[in-house]
């Protein structure tokens, strides 16, 4: 794909929410894109213009070819997918297309389902109706995986990483997953990658200027 003739990437971005991540992702990959801020303490997501783009009100969003694109896993498929020079998506011939979906899927449906359980001190659903089954399994799933190191696939570092390590470091903050070696090897790994550290230095710069604002 020809990048300077493909539309530019539209990104409905919040700084320090879950969008933090996906922005991480379109500096990895080098996209060219074109960010729309909002701001969420001002509730700026819930006015009927941000309405227009995402009902739910929510971000990361992206519009790419006239299309609207939400959900992370999804976003993250369809940007490594757009960007393969970057060579952050297994190709659909590669052994690890299967486990590198698995694992986007595996956050969504699974690790941020019981994330958020444990958060707000809710019981799990009993395990037959439970997107996840227990919360110990999932983290422990994670920790086994992850032990293969240094990245979710083994020598392989690819989208899901940036999703994973971001998740995992939002989490260890805030006390909502036990503070194991392997997870904070595995964020500390993330961190040190140049693109990602330009992502999350303009993230706070961005979150700065909105308090300064507010203030």
């Amino acid at each position: 794909m020809n990048h300077a003739t493909t539309p530019r990437v539209a990104f409905h971005h919040a700084p320090h929410t879950r969008s933090t991540s996906t922005l991480m992702l379109l500096e990895e990959l080098g996209a060219q894109y074109d960010m729309h801020l909002l701001d969420l303490a001002a509730g700026e997501n819930r006015r009927p213009a941000f309405l227009k783009v995402n009902p739910m009100g929510k971000v990361p969003a992206i519009a790419h070819l006239g299309e609207l694109i939400t959900e992370r896993p999804a976003i993250f498929v369809y940007l490594a997918d757009l960007y393969p020079e970057a060579g952050l998506a297994p190709a659909l011939s590669d052994p690890l297309r299967g486990p590198y979906l698995r694992w986007l899927s595996f956050y969504g449906g699974c690790f941020e389902p019981a994330v958020v359980d444990r958060h707000m001190k809710r019981e799990p659903a009993p395990t037959s109706f439970s997107p996840y089954g227990d919360f110990d399994t999932v983290i422990d799933t994670v920790d086994a995986q992850l032990a293969r190191g240094p990245w979710l696939l083994g020598e392989r570092f690819t989208a899901a990483d940036v999703l994973w390590a971001n998740a995992l470091s939002w989490a260890l903050g805030m006390g909502l997953v036990p503070r194991r070696d392997v997870f904070e090897a595995y964020v500390d790994r993330l961190m040190a990658r140049p693109a990602i550290r330009r992502a999350a230095d303009q993230d706070e710069a961005l979150a700065r200027a909105q308090r300064r604002t507010a203030a």
